[in-house]
């Protein structure tokens, strides 16, 4: 049997995954981090991205984060993130909905939300498309 650490992800509403895990991915600040068990404790911080969880079997788990906070310890890697959700679970005509209107907003400087907020919202809707991306290529397979 594969050797495995404990995975829990969070988001400010949620718990969105609690489980075992041989692999943890996620964007970091200055790139992909990939989290084995028996890594070396840490704590980074996370940008806007994704989080692919591999699962005991070889089976993964894709997540997008609009950033966050990434601590591992001896038996569990935690993903404290602002907002995450399953690739599965994401309403593409939503994303492309709120894409659309952050990069208005950018655009004409609209005064109902601020540029960073606009930003912000594009990054995590940036993500979410590519985490939909993701699950089409491996559904595919």
């Amino acid at each position: 049997m594969a050797s495995t650490i404990r995975c829990d992800i969070v988001s400010a509403e949620a718990e969105i995954f609690h489980g075992e895990a041989e692999l943890v991915v996620a964007t970091g600040e200055l790139g992909e981090l990939g989290i084995a068990p028996k890594h070396a404790p840490l704590i980074t911080r996370l940008k806007p991205g994704k989080v692919v969880v591999t699962l005991p079997g070889g089976e993964k788990l894709d997540f997008a984060i609009s950033g966050g906070i990434l601590e591992v310890q001896p038996q569990v890697v935690t993903v404290l993130a602002d907002t995450a959700v399953r690739a599965q679970d994401i309403d593409e005509a939503a994303v492309l909905a709120a894409k659309a209107e952050a990069e208005r907003v950018l655009a004409q400087k609209d005064p109902k939300m601020s540029a960073q907020e606009a930003e912000a919202q594009l990054a995590m809707s940036l993500v979410q498309l590519q985490a939909l991306e993701r699950l089409r290529k491996s559904m595919k397979h």
